[in-house]
């Protein structure tokens, strides 16, 4: 009788670490091929299976994401909780109706947790199925009266129901109930109720409150941060009109063209709304907030280079067979995502994290239009300063206070006011209050950019927007019909943003808003 292999823990510890190495060195084949090692090492390590499964759907292969999602569920102790794993694994790769599933299994199953109920509400709220949600958020309140993401989740929905008293009550009682993630949620959420009441001091309160739980993991990025911006300082000096022409020329080289535009700009800057009125098109698909340019497009190309290389240096060099191979592969992963052929239509990648990489998407597609999304400056810092991020990553971590959102937007969009005179009139700007003024005018200006007909239904983008899951913060603004609520906002907190404003002065008058 053959006798099992025993495993060592500290080699199979090992083998982990090489593949999270790999992962975070983009080497996404090597990681999986790591981790299926492990696997075969450990075949009832339920963990192992379940990120098998998040790895391969973060890589948009999602019928093998399943698969293994299904063997952590055939083989946990304890089925519910592999079952409510695989569906936050799911919807974080933004594949919502497998999320779904996972979900509604879980809470069908036997002692069910709380967190089973609120999390399908979540995804509840986003299709806005609110009244479901609501009944879900009372089974997990059933069980557990104090379990704070519930009393969360109802806050949220009375907030955006305008039931603000009730959402203030569950907010705060969120607060007295949660863990440090619980108060730095419910921080947030309680300014935004708040702000909806006009009690704009009090909200500005609740929300340094919140970030200030916050404040030790932006002290880790701040170093980090720093360096990015210094670096971007000397990075859009390098580029020059010429160096643009030059790679505009080689596009006969990199033949097909292929329909693509960018849709970036600073975040909050409308880039949502402006996306759901272009996807109506029948002529146009979207992309929204992926990491493909970045992963399978340019840091192929920057891979052999030295980390002290500057963008424009690498880019200027890169040979036409990589970038072929960028374009290509790109498109690949994009029909992945999309899980759709794109076929003749125009692709609109809406990706403000891009703005900076505005000369490598050049660089790669010569043929790409690009749209870029300008509002109110003192609205945008606002609503960045405003909006939850948790965890906090490098970028957000500036927007703990009024003064490092101001330094970060005058960095991203500094790189825009350098580049934008050396592109030749490939971009156009669309201005979030001239889209919420005059909607029909902008779609109808964007489209002759864009190349595409006029077609009417981009007006109801809202009933399209209602067909389907928007990953964006603002995903239950963009499916009403257009407002101008959130023009001037800023004008509310103009005492917060007042010692702030020589950092927005240059970009209040290069955009018009002075």
């Amino acid at each position: 009788m053959k006798r099992p292999q025993l495993v060592s823990r500290g080699a199979l510890d090992r083998m982990l670490q090489a593949a999270e190495e790999a992962w975070s060195k983009k080497d996404f084949s090597k990681n999986i091929e790591l981790l299926k090692s492990a696997n075969r090492m450990a075949p009832a390590n339920v963990a192992i299976l379940l990120q098998l499964g998040r790895v391969h759907g973060l890589c948009y292969e999602y019928d093998s994401a399943e698969r293994w999602f299904e063997q952590a569920v055939r083989v946990a102790p304890r089925k519910v909780d592999a079952l409510v794993a695989a569906g936050i694994n799911s919807r974080d790769f933004s594949r919502s109706s497998l999320a779904e599933s996972y979900f509604e299994r879980a809470v069908a199953e036997p002692g069910a947790p709380a967190e089973a109920f609120v999390r399908l509400a979540e995804l509840f709220e986003r299709v806005r199925r609110t009244d479901d949600a609501g009944k879900l958020i009372d089974r997990a309140l059933s069980l557990d009266r104090n379990f704070a993401p519930a009393l969360l989740a109802r806050a949220r929905l009375d907030r955006l129901a305008g039931r603000l008293q009730q959402a203030e009550s569950a907010a705060r009682s969120c607060l007295a109930a949660g863990d440090r993630e619980m108060q730095i949620r419910g921080g947030y959420e309680l300014g935004a109720i708040l702000d909806r009441q006009g009690r704009y001091d009090d909200a500005v309160a609740a929300l340094l409150a919140a970030k200030g739980l916050l404040a030790p993991e932006a002290a880790a990025h701040a170093p980090r941060l720093q360096m990015l911006r210094e670096r971007l300082k000397v990075m859009k000096e390098m580029f020059t009109a010429e160096m643009l022409e030059r790679w505009a020329a080689a596009a006969a080289e990199l033949a097909p063209a292929r329909r693509v535009a960018l849709l970036c700009g600073h975040p909050r800057s409308g880039t949502t709304l402006l996306e759901q009125v272009l996807d109506s098109h029948p002529d146009i698909v979207s992309a929204e907030e992926t990491e493909t340019f970045h992963d399978y497009a340019y840091c192929p190309l920057i891979a052999a280079a030295p980390q002290s290389a500057y963008m424009p240096t690498v880019l200027e060099s890169a040979g036409i067979p990589a970038l072929r191979k960028s374009r290509e592969d790109y498109f690949r992963v994009m029909e992945l995502i999309l899980g759709q052929p794109i076929g003749g239509r125009l692709l609109i990648d809406k990706n403000p994290s891009l703005t900076f990489l505005v000369p490598a998407m050049v660089r790669v597609f010569p043929e790409i239009k690009l749209l870029v999304a300008l509002r109110d400056p003192r609205d945008v810092c606002l609503s960045c300063f405003m909006q939850p991020f948790f965890p906090l990553g490098q970028t957000a971590s500036a927007y703990l206070t009024f003064e490092g959102t101001a330094d970060e937007y005058a960095a991203l969009m500094g790189v825009w006011t350098k580049i934008a005179p050396l592109l030749s009139g490939r971009f156009l700007e669309i201005r979030y209050e001239d889209l919420v003024d005059d909607l029909e005018a902008a779609a109808h200006r964007a489209m002759e950019f864009l190349g595409v007909a006029w077609d009417p239904t981009v007006l109801r983008f809202d009933e399209h927007a209602r067909q389907k899951t928007v990953r964006s913060p603002t995903y239950a603004d963009v499916t009403k019909p257009v407002f101008k609520t959130a023009v001037g906002r800023w004008k509310h907190y103009e005492k917060y943003l007042v010692p702030h404003l020589d950092k927005l002065a240059p970009f209040l008058k290069a955009f018009g808003y002075e």
